[in-house]
């Protein structure tokens, strides 16, 4: 059986992602988010993998500076912040609602797996900041709140990482304090609470 043509540019990026996982990437559909240098960091993957296994994962955040960034702000606890603004913030609460039927529509124009799960925890919690960031990357900002600011966080350099903004980050990428749902939060409820 022969194999199909691939696209040149596609096998490349493939290296790369391949040479960033360490490991061969399966069910990769396009590489769907290049940092502003060039580098491939998020990969589209089919629902389902070759073997039919099913893989509800639409996104993929590849990229090491940006995976690394991004596990720091799971270390330092952000998902459970986020997790409980979505119970106190009805309107970040759906705003990340309408990030989890985007991200099921554009999944479900692929196949359908017959499932309402997406990733990431959506639309009830924040399981995966990697899943939700590299959903914000390709989607731009305004598509998911919650991605959205852990992009700005990474951008910037917050929790101890090399601020990535320009490199793996768009330079216009909005800054946390510009983006919605700000003034309701965790964090500007803790440092008002501390003045």
């Amino acid at each position: 059986m022969n194999e199909p043509d691939i696209d040149p540019a596609l096998a490349a990026d493939l290296a790369v992602v391949a040479e960033q996982l360490g490991r061969i990437p399966r069910g990769v559909l396009a590489v769907a988010y290049h940092c502003p240098d060039g580098v491939p960091a998020v990969v589209r993957t089919a629902p389902r993998l070759p073997d039919g296994t099913p893989f509800p994962t639409l996104y993929y955040l590849t990229e090491p500076r940006l995976t690394a960034a991004v596990g720091r702000l799971e270390s330092a606890g952000l998902m459970r912040e986020m997790s409980d603004r979505l119970t106190r913030d009805p309107a970040l609460a759906a705003a990340y609602r309408v990030a989890h039927e985007d991200y099921l529509a554009e999944r479900n124009a692929l196949e359908d797996l017959g499932t309402d799960f997406t990733g990431g925890g959506m639309p009830e919690r924040v399981k995966c900041l990697h899943v939700l960031a590299a959903h914000a990357l390709v989607r731009g900002p305004g598509a998911n709140p919650l991605g959205d600011e852990a992009v700005a966080l990474v951008a910037d350099g917050e929790h101890g990482g090399a601020a990535l903004r320009g490199t793996a980050v768009p330079a216009d990428w909005p800054r946390l304090g510009e983006l919605p749902f700000q003034a309701g939060t965790g964090v500007d409820d803790g440092a008002e609470g501390n003045r």
